[in-house]
């Protein structure tokens, strides 16, 4: 059975050392989570994600949801009591707002703690990850009655929510939309069609269920402009709370799919259901969008998240496994073949995991921090500036952690070999659960485009310069460091790569969009392997620092950070130019094949 330990001591370094976390202490929240308390709440939520989520994680996987004849889904055994401690345990309050019941401390917190439990299990955590998502859109775009009546709930976990975008007929283009909302002259809409994948969009864990719902109001103009969002709950609501009967919300029966069995992805029929506008008529997606990007960043942390499991697993097999000699003589003569960990292959393939690993957690904290400077800094300009870090990080995230956490489970897989295939070791169950963050809440290749062609050119650029002069800055204070040059060499390659990918685009994609969309894919993975690299550059810097100054016992896992470091500028780092030579080389060959050679 495998197994799963928080990383709770590398979380803690990054925050506290690496990126400062004491700085934002004048922000709202942040006073309210010191760094005492900062520890506490982690070791707190690896302990719950450890000893009640993770141990359901497999059974829960070959059990999977049900759904009865009369339409009820239940969850595996033990979801509803793991649900039911995370809404005691006041999980889902971390970060949400105090006016609804919130304990206002800082997303980081709630972005760390999301790691642990996807780790864990990822399929329980899209339970309440759905639901902080419906509730930030909420919290931006309600009316002031729609929130009083749902976030509370919501928030305590007592209600669950969702968000309902893609139809049978359309995925990635809302604007083929055709579930429709008919006003009834209260205020209220009756909203009748189908939605597909919907996650957690039926199940027993909570009294009732929160549905955000696109769809177009009789009379809305043609495609995306036409679109309008609706709070859409499965049972009723008074106007005191109380819960009242069936909204005609049905789950029409559950996708049988890949991975994350225990998720309940539902068809979602709406017979004439009641529901509520959201934000203004026709702007909906400026609403869900909200909620997306929301999921983004989660599902970017699931890439992450199934990435440091299966590490974990394959590091505790390879150290165990006995399998043919070291190639320079027996590491183990007493035994009748050495542990394959002693092989320069095996430990290529764990390194590459584990030196991906620590940089995307420091680059989502990062991130995630920026997002808490962007939400809390009375400061406008601090604002802004943390706002189009989000807004440009967020594909990026988003599309590379997933493409590469799911890249990793497979390598992670193959340290078992056979018993890698085999379902009690645990190891498939990675792949197939990792692989669904590289295409819902946007495939990776939209996020790719989204990247290039709105985030790059938005404001004038404003925000990948801004994102060019900070990395930048670094490497020119740092350029004199003898101890940082094995670091900042790689990195000021790679910047240099990234600048020449972006120039190349400003002079090539104008007038040509083919090559915008050819090179998209590439951009968006230079433009992680820069970000990566920036990571573990501050990183080296910390460990440098604090080994100069006294390593208080922990020299030897300091040091093994360096090598990491090291390994990922050696071996990983190069690939920007690989990645700038495609770009570079634009869309003529790609188009240029008819159609009917494929």
């Amino acid at each position: 059975m495998p197994s799963y330990s928080a990383p709770v001591d590398d979380t803690l370094f990054l925050l506290n050392d690496v990126l400062g976390y004491e700085q934002y202490s004048d922000l709202p929240g942040f006073a309210d989570a010191s760094p005492d308390l900062l520890e506490a709440i982690l070791r707190e939520g690896a302990k719950f994600s450890e000893e009640i989520a993770q141990p359901i994680n497999q059974s829960g996987d070959h059990e999977g949801c049900s759904r009865s004849d009369d339409g009820v889904v239940t969850p595996p055994k033990g979801f509803k009591e793991a649900y039911a401690a995370f809404c005691e345990g006041g999980w889902g309050t971390l970060s949400a707002d105090p006016d609804y019941g919130g304990q206002g401390l800082p997303h980081t917190l709630a972005t760390v703690f999301n790691e642990f439990l996807s780790s864990a299990n990822m399929a329980f955590a899209m339970y309440p990850g759905l639901t902080a998502g419906a509730v930030a859109a909420l919290s931006l775009h309600a009316t002031d009655e729609i929130k009083q009546k749902y976030l509370p709930n919501m928030i305590a976990g007592t209600w669950t929510g969702t968000m309902n975008l893609t139809e049978p007929h359309c995925g990635t283009d809302l604007g083929l939309i055709r579930t429709k909302a008919s006003p009834q002259g209260d205020g209220s809409y009756k909203i009748s069609g189908t939605k597909i994948f919907i996650s957690a969009g039926d199940h027993e864990m909570s009294d009732n269920i929160i549905h955000l719902v696109l769809a177009r109001i009789e009379g809305a103009p043609e495609g995306t402009k036409g679109i309008s969002l609706f709070v859409v709950p499965k049972k009723m609501v008074a106007d005191d709370g109380t819960i009242g009967d069936l909204n005609g919300v049905s789950c029409g029966s559950l996708e049988h799919k890949m991975g994350i069995h225990a998720n309940a992805t539902c068809v979602m029929n709406y017979d004439e259901s009641i529901g509520w506008l959201v934000g203004e008529e026709n702007k909906g997606l400026r609403a869900m969008f909200t909620m997306m990007n929301e999921a983004r960043l989660g599902v970017a942390v699931q890439g992450l998240a199934q990435s440091e499991v299966a590490y974990q697993n394959a590091v505790v097999y390879a150290k165990d496994r006995l399998q043919g000699r070291s190639l320079t003589g027996p590491k183990a003569p007493e035994k009748a073949a050495d542990p394959i960990i002693v092989h320069p292959d095996v430990r290529r393939t764990l390194m590459h995991i584990r030196s991906f690993n620590e940089a995307a957690r420091a680059l989502v904290l990062w991130t995630a921090l920026q997002g808490d400077v962007s939400h809390r800094s009375p400061d406008e300009k601090a604002r802004t500036k943390a706002d189009d870090m989000m807004g440009l990080m967020t594909p990026v995230l988003k599309g590379v952690l997933t493409d590469t956490g799911f890249a990793n489970t497979v390598n992670a897989q193959q340290m078992f070999g056979g018993h890698g295939y085999i379902a009690e070791w645990g190891m498939e169950q990675f792949v197939r659960d990792a692989r669904i963050a590289m295409i819902y809440e946007g495939a990776n290749g939209i996020q790719a485009l989204d990247l290039v062609g709105r985030k790059l050119p938005a404001n004038g650029g404003r925000a990948v310069m801004g994102f060019f002069e900070e990395v930048g800055a670094f490497i020119k204070d740092n350029a004199e460091d003898e101890a940082m040059k094995p670091y900042i060499a790689p990195l000021k390659a790679g910047l240099d790569d990234l600048q020449k990918a972006t120039m190349w685009f400003m002079n090539n994609a104008m007038a040509k969009p083919d090559n915008a969309g050819a090179g998209s894919v590439d951009y968006m993975h230079l433009f992680g392997l820069v970000g990566l690299g920036y990571m573990w550059a501050k990183i080296a810097k910390t460990v440098n620092a604090k080994l100069e100054s006294g390593s208080d016992g922990k020299e030897d896992w300091l040091k093994a950070k360096l090598t990491f470091a090291s390994f990922f500028m050696e071996r990983t780092m190069p690939e920007t130019s690989a990645h700038l030579a495609r770009i570079s080389s634009g869309a003529d060959t790609l188009m240029s094949l008819d159609v009917n050679a494929f």
